[in-house]
């Protein structure tokens, strides 16, 4: 588990991939104000064998994280699908959040899309189609968050060596992608009583998860607030980390005590 800054605690939870490794842009950027705990998902290198029998075994490793660290209550914040174990968790352990915050979160309706459902089936065979949709994607994205070419390309390298050494293993992210589709999420949203952000990039940038979707939880979750990250799509925590801390903190600065 990750540890780092000061002041009232807040968790990021990785996307699908499970590597906490892909959020540390953001982890270093909110650490500047925040203490920032993180972790990469049960089944992970360094983290606690994962059944894959239940969904609700990813929401119980957030109870561990927040033991770990002698912490009573924290901001919770989902990426991507780490969206909705966060939901779930906000859900189930109101007494522990203080906050939610979903990042690009698929929605509370959220069923695979047919090229999802393939990959979910057959992650292996489906790998080579996956990681060209991918460079496409992160390309056109890029493209609008970093307009200089150079910072764009020194970006791509930097980012190609992180998911290098930190790669998501196509099964596990097939596992977690079958229990999440097979869970419901909308009655979650009505059990949220916490102040709650939901963030989403842009419509004709995120070609992940469309931000309509996203969009969902404000009209789902009580008195949830909404904020467009500007020229990003489904990358910016860790193309813009620091609009993304910018964000967040301007939120948190909000927050009762």
């Amino acid at each position: 588990m990750i540890d780092a800054g000061s002041g009232p605690a807040i968790v990021l939870i990785p996307g699908i991939q499970g590597r906490w490794e892909w959020m540390r842009p953001a982890v270093q950027a909110l650490a500047v104000h925040w203490r920032v705990l993180a972790s990469s998902l049960p089944g992970e290198p360094g983290e606690p064998q994962w059944a894959g029998e239940t969904f609700d075994e990813l929401v119980g490793h957030i109870d561990r994280m927040l033991d770990d660290a002698e912490v009573s209550t924290a901001v919770i914040c989902g990426i991507s699908f780490g969206g909705l174990v966060a939901l779930r968790y906000a859900a189930t352990r109101p007494k522990r959040v203080r906050a939610l915050i979903l990042v690009s979160a698929p929605g509370p309706r959220w069923t695979p899309a047919p090229h999802q459902a393939r990959y979910l089936r057959r992650p292996i065979l489906s790998l080579p189609f996956f990681a060209a949709g991918a460079v496409r994607r992160t390309w056109r994205e890029l493209r609008a968050t970093l307009p200089d070419l150079r910072a764009r390309l020194d970006f791509c390298a930097a980012w190609g060596l992180q998911v290098l050494a930190a790669p998501g293993i196509p099964w596990r992210m097939a596992r977690r992608g079958r229990l999440a589709a097979a869970e419901s999420f909308e009655a979650d949203c009505s059990r949220i009583a916490v102040p709650t952000l939901v963030i989403a990039g842009e419509r004709a940038l995120d070609k992940v998860v469309p931000p309509e979707t996203t969009m969902d939880y404000v009209r789902s979750i009580p008195g949830a607030e909404f904020q467009l990250f500007e020229r990003t799509g489904h990358m910016g925590t860790a193309s813009a980390p620091d609009r993304f801390a910018s964000i967040v903190s301007n939120f948190m600065k909000r927050l009762p005590d």
